[in-house]
């Protein structure tokens, strides 16, 4: 099994559109190509006429990306060639990768498309899947060599989980920080008994590999019960009609909390409220099922192209306090 970053690199060519003030980009593009002696195609943004025929001029062999990015150019392919001949794999971060964009990069494409997983406080990689070896579904693979990840629990941070249980991930590494600088209050806040809290929650397979469940903020408490936005987001994606999902926690004068989706559909098709409702039943609990869904032409994004649900959340807070 061959993690990113291991074996000899040939004459790699690294397609670097992700802005290099980000930790994913700052080491992935920018550390590895040099490391590896790598040529960087450089562009300042990722716009996609421009972006495509780049590819077409430069062949790269290696892409980084975030989810947003493969889902505009499995929409490009749709109606127009996308010449990725010489593209060996995808690294994909930033935010999780639904399993209907991977599988149909892949197919488009034929180059494998790997999901990794860190943050800026572990420079930034933890876990990735294997370039080689068996890559898991919805999973962001098993740790880099040097790091061991521990689930522990939600309720008491000093106690470690039994394997395939969900819990807050920790971690340690050479690539973990020391701590914030200046700031050790801030820093006691996230070291538990040594290992970084990360604020995720997720669970470990019986080969090592992290399936991570949800932002530990982003859970919503829902008449007493833990509902993960990325659950019913996954389910929303195995919408044909479905290009982009955002699920958050509303108020709910009964449940205190109840999740609502936000959703953008593939051009030229069409889909009510209702019928997307009606897909959700077979596929999530009764205490899952969004509250509302709202059909929207675009959503919000961070800077390097992550879904952020931050603008969304202030939104329905307004409305709910006007």
């Amino acid at each position: 099994t061959l993690h990113v970053g291991h074996g000899a690199e040939a004459n790699d060519r690294i397609m670097g559109v992700l802005p290099m003030f980000h930790v994913f980009a700052l080491t992935t593009v920018l550390n590895f190509s040099v490391d590896t002696a790598a040529e960087m195609i450089l562009l300042p943004r990722f716009e996609l006429k421009q972006f495509l025929k780049t590819v077409k001029r430069t062949r790269p062999t290696k892409l980084l990306a975030v989810p947003t990015m493969l889902t505009a150019l499995n929409k490009a392919a749709a109606t127009q060639d996308v010449h990725f001949d010489d593209l060996d794999f995808v690294v994909s971060g930033g935010a999780p990768l639904p399993f209907d964009v991977r599988q149909e990069f892949e197919r488009v494409t034929g180059a494998r498309v790997v999901e990794g997983y860190g943050l800026s406080e572990t420079s930034p990689i933890l876990t990735c899947n294997p370039i080689t070896g068996i890559v898991k579904d919805n999973s962001a693979g098993p740790p880099f060599p040097g790091t061991t990840l521990e689930i522990r629990s939600l309720d008491d941070p000093r106690r470690i989980l039994p394997q395939g249980e969900r819990g807050e991930v920790c971690a340690r590494g050479p690539q973990v920080m020391k701590g914030y600088w200046n700031k050790p209050e801030e820093t006691d806040k996230v070291f538990v008994d040594g290992a970084i809290r990360t604020g995720d929650v997720g669970y470990l397979d019986e080969d090592g590999y992290l399936f991570l469940v949800d932002r530990i903020k982003d859970v919503i408490i829902c008449g007493g019960y833990n509902v993960y936005p990325r659950v019913i987001e996954e389910a929303l994606y195995e919408h044909p009609a479905i290009l982009e999902a955002v699920v958050i926690g509303v108020k709910d004068d009964y449940r205190g909390q109840a999740p609502k989706a936000f959703v953008v559909l593939r051009p030229g098709q069409s889909a009510s409220t209702g019928e997307i409702a009606e897909f959700l039943k077979t596929r999530l609990s009764k205490i899952e099922l969004p509250r509302e869904i709202e059909i929207r032409q675009s959503l919000p994004k961070t800077l390097i192209g992550k879904l952020s649900k931050k603008e969304l959340v202030a939104e329905e807070a307004k409305k709910a306090a006007g």
